[in-house]
């Protein structure tokens, strides 16, 4: 089959792989009808994290059941599913509390309880380097999907390709940053980034009845999409965290908003001497936007961390955590506790998905897909990409 294989820093490519066979009874293999890039892929992609061999990308990916194993009894060949980026057993500690992304069993390489810089990681993640379970992904033709008696989810034949697609990862995310803040309704927000994850925060505030969102962006096409999504207020980010806070403290009778959602992570928009200084602390990336994001929130407000923070950092503001009492909670996201619930929401329209695709490409552009989406070039916001054209 031909597939998105990862072969070193900034070099992926469309090539000739293995197709995927059952390796286990409760596998299913899946023929790709439509798959994403990510911006996590983008973390793999510019080495932040580093994946010494070629492997086969995506965790967005979607199609029709070719093959089952012997224990599947919940779907059959020709089912077209939606499929949860994290790979989760169902029956370990961790899943039966509606943790998938630490599941106990799918990672047993490389699992443990310490957790962050060190080798020992959480749960499996489909085509996420091998230190997450070494899953080939969903950028290909074809993709074992293991545990599929728990993960998949058959989609509605209203549903196209595009409006169900992003169920498999990012409106979840989206939707978990502002659940995890228990919005009931009139709370202030600002979001963080307005990349897809940001956006579909922006959506979910939303359908959750937030009150002033406030969406913040390097790039001002980015800002203009989330305007035309939904509304809200935008503010451009080209003076530094110090302005932007101010502009938030402005528009909330100088308190900061409620909840503040880091839809970025460690790798945003930065300066030369925001490099040097990564260098000489040893950090990948930087925190400056969770930083902001514990600037910016009120005292006792809530902070999502969406975004991927992969090892430690100096000088984290555990000074101004505490001062400001303030709640911060992050990690992967429970895709499988909130998908059902999410499908129906799209299924009744209350929630459209499809309008943040900005390029439609064949599997065989990958590497342009890539350099957009990384660069922001042409207006890019979100690529899909067809196995079959």
């Amino acid at each position: 089959m031909r597939a998105a294989v990862i072969r070193g820093l900034g070099n992926i490519s469309y090539d000739q792989v293995d197709d995927p066979q059952l390796k286990d009874s409760r596998d299913i293999i899946l023929k790709v009808t439509s798959t994403a890039i990510c911006g996590s892929d983008l973390h793999i992609y510019s080495g932040g994290f580093p994946q010494p061999r070629n492997m086969v990308l995506g965790h967005e990916f979607m199609g029709i059941v070719e093959d089952v194993g012997s224990d599947i009894s919940n779907l059959k060949r020709g089912d077209r599913v939606i499929v949860p980026f994290p790979i989760a057993c169902g029956g370990c500690f961790f899943c039966r509390h509606e943790l998938p992304g630490h599941c106990e069993n799918s990672n047993p390489e490389h699992y443990g309880p310490e957790g962050g810089i060190t080798t020992e990681k959480g749960g499996a993640l489909f085509g996420y380097t091998d230190l997450y379970g070494g899953y080939d992904g969903g950028q290909a033709e074809y993709v074992r999907v293991p545990y599929a008696d728990i993960g998949p989810r058959i989609v509605p034949p209203e549903l196209s390709d595009e409006q169900a697609l992003f169920l498999t990862d990012i409106y979840p995310t989206g939707y978990t940053g502002i659940d995890w803040a228990n919005i009931q309704g009139g709370e202030s927000i600002t979001i963080f980034g307005c990349g897809p994850v940001g956006l579909m925060a922006l959506k979910s505030a939303h359908l959750r009845n937030a009150g002033k969102i406030i969406m913040v962006d390097t790039v001002p096409y980015r800002l203009e999409k989330a305007k035309s999504i939904a509304d809200c207020d935008t503010i451009l980010w080209e003076d530094g965290a110090k302005d932007v806070v101010a502009q938030i403290r402005e528009l909330t009778q100088g308190r900061g908003t409620d909840v503040c959602i880091d839809a970025v992570g460690f790798e945003p928009d930065r300066s030369v001497w925001d490099r040097v200084k990564s260098v000489v602390n040893m950090e990948k990336g930087s925190v400056k936007v969770l930083e902001a994001c514990m600037s910016a929130v009120c005292r006792g407000g809530f902070v999502s961390v969406l975004g991927v923070y992969p090892v430690n950092y100096d000088n984290f503001p555990v000074g101004q955590f505490f001062d400001k009492g303030l709640t911060l909670r992050g990690g992967q996201v429970p895709v499988h506790k909130y998908i059902d619930h999410l499908m129906d929401t799209v299924v009744q329209g209350k929630v459209k998905l499809d309008d943040i695709i900005s390029h439609r490409l064949p599997l065989s552009q990958v590497a342009h897909g890539y350099d957009i989406f990384k660069n922001k070039e042409e207006d890019c916001v979100k690529v899909i990409l067809d196995p079959w054209i």
